[in-house]
């Protein structure tokens, strides 16, 4: 009876790892998304000129206050810290997002990475621009911001890919120190009255004046573990991240966007 008891227990607990084992290997893991090849090519910018916002723009940042962006975690004024006319990240206090919904835009940005080179990959001067921001943490439909000068990572992850779905057409980066730019024009998605997909968002980026993003089809949100998805929704902000690596923060400036429909 005993015998048959121990056998009975073995079979059970046999059957549990390898259902245990089986759950594990199939459950999605960040690292399925990741794509590694094709690397884009490096190619040399020319160089940094402050863009101007044109007539009709909405000021987001003009190096005095944070008057347009809010707390994306509880919609109180944000608390990044304005200082010598640049918008530094505050790590303890989370994402930011624009106070302001918007549809379709241009949107023009500049950013500073600080020299983090005893970091590598994704935990050098990590952060990330919503183009849409529709929910708390990171929800939306994230541009990549990445110290991506002579660093090695997933190219879907690089600086401006379209987060786990879009590979850059090159590699522009500045070396860290010297400011960069992002010009964006936006088309959000649009959804029909039952909540399905009528149209799909594009986006095309200039990236320090060179093209690496040219009217790519969005596939969805942006997912860090599984694939993308839409949900249906009609205005959003735009929201900046505060990525949780040990890097010292970057820096913004120069934050203007023109609304185009």
């Amino acid at each position: 009876m005993k015998s048959r008891w121990k056998l009975a227990c073995l079979v059970f607990f046999g059957m549990t790892t390898h259902l245990f084992a089986q759950e594990k290997a199939t459950k999605p893991k960040p690292e399925d998304t990741e794509a590694w090849k094709p690397v884009p090519p490096v190619v040399q910018p020319g160089p940094y000129k402050e863009t101007p916002a044109p007539e009709g723009a909405i000021i987001l940042f003009d190096g005095k206050n944070l008057d347009e962006w809010i707390n994306t975690r509880d919609g109180k004024p944000a608390e990044w810290i304005v200082k010598d006319g640049v918008l530094v990240v505050n790590k303890k206090t989370g994402n930011i997002e624009t106070k302001r919904k918007f549809k379709d835009y241009q949107l023009h940005l500049e950013f500073m990475f600080p020299d983090n080179s005893e970091f590598k990959g994704q935990s050098r001067s990590n952060s990330g621009l919503f183009l849409a921001s529709t929910g708390g943490g990171d929800a939306g439909y994230e541009l990549q911001i990445l110290d991506s000068y002579q660093n090695e990572t997933y190219v879907n992850g690089m600086a401006a890919s379209i987060y786990k779905q879009a590979i850059p057409l090159a590699n522009p980066s500045r070396k860290p120190g010297e400011w960069q730019t992002y010009d964006i024009t936006w088309t959000a998605p649009r959804f029909k009255s039952d909540g399905s997909l009528e149209s799909p968002a594009t986006v095309t980026v200039l990236y320090n004046g060179v093209l690496v993003q040219d009217r790519f089809i969005l596939k969805g949100e942006t997912a860090f573990i599984g694939q993308p998805k839409y949900k249906p929704y009609d205005t959003a902000g735009i929201k900046l991240q505060s990525h949780g690596d040990a890097s010292k923060p970057m820096s913004f400036k120069n934050i203007w966007i023109k609304e185009t429909k």
